[in-house]
């Protein structure tokens, strides 16, 4: 167990904001929350899978929404874990993030630390996901309900028993959160110790708060964080359109980029549904999901969520492996199904393979 300092919360949000993809939230807001917990003289305990007894209890924590949309408010998110603890009738050990992004990884912080309990050295992703079903639990069938859902007020709280499957838990909790302004909280897919040691991406937080003092600390942090993560530039340039739309629960965003520097008169694309889902160069596949397609500041080597790129913007794009997990034929078919709905019917191919073409 180990007790994380401000600076360290400050490397999660960056790092965790390097494997958003562009979405997982603002990382504003995950500063914000960092803020908060230290001025109100709260603890931040992580502690490693391992070290969970087995038929501990662990919850996941998140919000889910339009990424345009998001609102966070600390007393609501607890209430909505205390209202699953009290419908299953236990107290839980530790929550752990349903992804890595500079605000949704926070909320699983936040809530562990002003509920007096740990949050767990590890994620249900990777990275940041659009729907809620798509974690690296499914794939080991282990049930997201039950579920509670709350407005970001905690005034509307909904419980979901069970579903016939994972995809229609997602359903429910999208077209709640669409009618609740877009955003929502949601306490779900409990573990036991013995799961948690095996399923989730172990010591994704650790790995975030190393990336994030890379960020922080180094002369040419993107080099050294695509040393880290065996990740690759896949573009520079200035945004020449953005087309955005919000709708049903999620943040629709297609960006068109003229480049600059040595991608001078190359042209890149990229499309999202909350997180960047694929990108291409001069018409062909640059990289596609699982693999992580991220946009950086330049300026400050950060990452810039897609919602906020706007015309005239000069960013970066990187490009990064997915979790070995993600690129299993289950992992990949579950993929597939949700790029598929978004549009993109493109056959996956490892970012590694495309970048040596």
């Amino acid at each position: 167990m180990r007790v994380l300092s401000k600076q360290d919360l400050f490397d999660l949000v960056d790092g965790a904001a390097i494997f958003s993809a562009g979405g997982g939230g603002d990382p504003e807001i995950g500063y914000k929350i960092v803020e908060k917990l230290f001025s109100e003289e709260y603890n931040t305990q992580l502690v490693a899978a391992l070290e969970i007894p087995d038929q501990a209890k662990v919850v996941n924590f998140a919000c889910v929404g339009a990424t345009t949309a998001i609102d966070y408010d600390s007393q609501a998110a607890v209430k909505t874990l205390k209202t699953l603890e009290t419908y299953t009738n236990f107290s839980a050990y530790a929550t752990i993030p349903v992804e890595l992004g500079g605000f949704n990884t926070l909320v699983a912080v936040d809530v562990a630390a002003r509920s007096g309990i740990s949050v767990i050295d590890g994620d249900g992703a990777g990275r940041s996901v659009p729907e809620v079903h798509l974690k690296v639990y499914t794939i080991d069938k282990i049930p997201l309900t039950p579920m509670v859902i709350a407005d970001t007020c905690a005034e509307n709280i909904v419980i979901i028993k069970k579903t016939y499957d994972s995809k229609a838990a997602e359903r429910v909790a999208r077209i709640l959160a669409a009618e609740w302004n877009q955003s929502a909280y949601t306490a779900r897919r409990i573990l036991t110790g013995v799961q948690v040691k095996s399923s989730p991406i172990q010591f994704s937080l650790s790995n975030a708060m190393k990336i994030g003092k890379l960020l922080r600390t180094t002369k040419k942090p993107i080099k050294e964080v695509l040393k880290e993560t065996n990740g690759f530039k896949l573009f520079e340039g200035i945004v020449d359109n953005v087309e955005r739309e919000t709708i049903a629960g999620f943040t629709f965003i297609e960006t068109e980029l003229k480049g600059t520097k040595e991608f001078d008169k190359k042209q890149f694309e990229f499309k999202a549904k909350n997180e960047v889902l694929v990108a291409y160069m001069n018409g062909k596949l640059s990289a596609i999901a699982p693999d992580i397609i991220t946009p950086i500041n330049p300026e400050n080597s950060k990452c810039i969520t897609a919602e906020k790129i706007e015309r005239g913007d000069r960013i970066l794009i990187i490009g990064m492996p997915a979790s070995k997990k993600w690129r299993t034929a289950k992992g990949l078919e579950l993929w597939k199904d949700v790029l598929e709905r978004s549009g993109i019917y493109e056959e996956y191919m490892p970012i590694e393979t495309l970048a040596s073409r």
